[in-house]
């Protein structure tokens, strides 16, 4: 049975009240291939001018001032690259390398047990989608501290089409209620705990933890995201990445 949300609440806020603590840790799934890049390694080891996908997560991270640890979950194979960048990005925050599942889900699990024993809000964050900026990191972990889960989003642009399994348009939703989930998504650590617990006793398949606590019948509240937080997945991404760094870095010349 699921703790309280309410008494979670007042736990985490008595130990901010108490230790003035705001600070979060971050989780960063990073353990897939890179098949739809047309490369046959983990895709955040790709270059993105000049630097791996990876590198460009981490250095938000590291510029973030609410975010007090990082995790990174992969696959053991890539764990000599991932230390390499982490040594050349001279990190000043603790990096500890966690063993990724066969699926996101298990992977996320993992790095909750591999999380500190004292840790109560955690950000999970997809290391593909390496524009995220430190603004946005803050934003999220600021807004942890009200709420026990929540994710970033962006309001959703085109009309979506519902579609059956022959083609046909079904209905046509409401664009004004309609949200494109990205990350970091946010969560009390013994709630979200609880909730991979559950999904893995009842053979639960998500894709995001947001959908655990949804099953879960507990609220997640929506921050606004950036329009710039894509996740690089394919080469036209990695195109449009390297786009939006190249303007980035003209605007702070």
């Amino acid at each position: 049975m699921l703790l309280s949300v309410t008494i979670l609440n007042i736990l985490a806020i008595s130990v901010y009240v108490l230790t003035g603590d705001t600070t979060v840790h971050l989780l960063i799934p990073a353990a897939g291939m890179g098949r739809r890049m047309g490369s046959s390694r983990n895709k955040l080891l790709l270059s993105l001018l000049g630097e791996p996908l990876i590198a460009w997560t981490l250095r938000s991270a590291q510029s973030s001032g609410l975010i007090s640890w990082i995790g990174i979950i992969g696959q053991p194979a890539d764990w000599d690259d991932f230390q390499q960048i982490v040594a050349s990005l001279s990190l000043s925050k603790p990096v500890k390398l966690i063993a990724g599942g066969a699926t996101r889900q298990e992977s996320v699990y993992n790095g909750l047990q591999a999380l500190p024993n004292y840790a109560l809000r955690v950000l999970i964050h997809d290391g593909a989608r390496c524009l995220a900026t430190p603004t946005l990191f803050d934003r999220c972990a600021k807004a942890l501290l009200e709420c026990s889960g929540l994710i970033a989003a962006v309001p959703v642009k085109d009309t979506i089409k519902v579609v059956d399994e022959t083609g046909v348009i079904q209905n046509t939703p409401d664009r004004k209620q309609l949200w494109a989930a990205q990350t970091p998504q946010g969560f009390e650590v013994p709630l979200l705990r609880q909730c991979h617990q559950k999904g893995q006793d009842l053979g639960w398949h998500v894709t995001d933890d947001a959908a655990l606590f949804e099953r879960c019948g507990l609220p997640v509240r929506v921050v606004q995201g950036e329009e710039t937080n894509l996740k690089v997945t394919t080469p036209v991404d990695m195109a449009i990445a390297e786009f939006i760094l190249r303007q980035w870095d003209k605007q702070f010349v």
